[in-house]
């Protein structure tokens, strides 16, 4: 009886946990999209940048030839405005702004945007993006 009991509430632990896990990613994901478009908007490029996926930031600094707090003002990216939809797949997340689209990938740090300015292609077309990582 004390096992089936035991058996019980650990099944029942393990489901309420499972139901909080993927609004706990949505919620990261959206701080982080957030926290991006916050600091882009306010002109602070070297947060923005803390905020960019590893592979992201490499790239746009090899694409620019400068630092990517210098090189992120150039890329002339949309200012988000209102959050309009977020999709979590695992540690993959597609924010949508009313202005914008950002990917997102979790990261042992947190959630990282991995590519910005991002409109949807005509079709079944994949998004394009002004700013990605390799």
């Amino acid at each position: 009886m004390r096992v089936s009991l035991l058996l019980g509430v650990t099944a029942a632990l393990a489901a309420l946990s499972a139901c909080g896990a993927p609004q706990a990613r949505q919620d990261g994901a959206t701080t982080a999209g957030r926290a991006f478009e916050v600091a882009l908007a306010a002109g602070d490029f070297r947060t923005a940048c803390e905020l960019l996926a590893p592979g992201s930031r490499e790239q746009l600094v090899e694409d620019e030839r400068k630092p990517c707090e210098r090189a992120l003002p150039s890329q002339g990216l949309p200012r988000g405005g209102g959050v309009r939809s977020v999709d979590v797949y695992g540690r993959q997340a597609l924010l949508r702004f009313s202005g914008e689209t950002l990917f997102l990938s979790e990261f042992d740090e947190g959630w990282r945007v991995t590519a910005a300015g991002c409109v949807p292609e005509p079709g079944d077309e994949p998004y394009d993006c002004v700013l990605k990582g390799a």
